[in-house]
């Protein structure tokens, strides 16, 4: 159930695998490994939602999922998925605001929450956390821009590539991800997904397997990327 949470051994490996934690002295790290906590969240529940209080830092320790806030009309955009591995939701811990996009697990997904005060400390003691957020903060930039283009464009091709690109997916080019995640991301049926995978397939730029897409050719997809943006 999401909400539910308690501090558990994975959040604080991933605490120590982070760059700037070992720059911190002995009691803030394990100030920060007695100060984080977890949340579970189903496929398709909302483990953290819209106008909320911001509690934290969000991190993703398994699982998959997917910010998205409703357009004027009552339809829904997705901004951006986020992978285990990943942290977002820096730039809601750094204003005085409610949250503006809900959180959805797009698979069985388990969260861990940086709190609001240790998130605070960080940034106003450490260096190293403050480089590490600023290299994060403009690699977010760079995914927005890019989905503003994309939607801009509105080419299903260029869509699917984009959203298959390093720019998304940093810590691998095999990625676990099926044809209805990758369309609730990019805002597309499963139908026309399948569709531009084929064709990736058919050049050779993907491949797929049992539900994963492997980037075959980061230089052909790119150019990919380059050739369909004015489609």
């Amino acid at each position: 159930m999401a909400g539910m949470f308690a501090t558990t051994p994975p959040a604080h490996r991933f605490l120590a695998a982070q760059p700037w934690f070992a720059a911190q002295d002995a009691s803030l790290r394990q100030a920060l490994q007695d100060g984080v906590h977890t949340l579970r969240g189903a496929k398709g529940e909302a483990v953290l939602e819209a106008g909320a209080e911001v509690g934290g830092w969000y991190a993703v320790l398994s699982g998959l999922v997917m910010l998205h806030s409703p357009e004027a009309r009552g339809r829904q955009s997705a901004f951006l998925g986020v992978p285990d591995g990943e942290w977002f939701g820096e730039g809601s811990a750094m204003k005085a605001e409610p949250r503006r996009y809900r959180v959805v697990a797009l698979r069985e997904t388990q969260l861990m929450c940086l709190p609001l005060p240790l998130f605070q400390r960080l940034r106003e003691t450490s260096l190293a956390f403050n480089q590490c957020l600023a290299a994060h903060l403009n690699m977010r930039l760079g995914q927005a821009m890019a989905i503003i283009e994309a939607g801009r464009m509105r080419s299903p091709e260029h869509r699917v590539a984009l959203y298959l690109s390093p720019l998304f997916w940093r810590s691998t080019r095999r990625i676990h991800l099926t044809q209805e995640e990758l369309g609730h991301l990019a805002g597309l049926s499963r139908q026309t997904v399948n569709r531009v995978l084929r064709q990736l397939e058919a050049l050779r730029i993907v491949s797929l397997d049992f539900g994963r897409v492997a980037i075959v050719d980061d230089v052909a997809l790119a150019a990919y990327i380059s050739d369909t943006a004015d489609a």
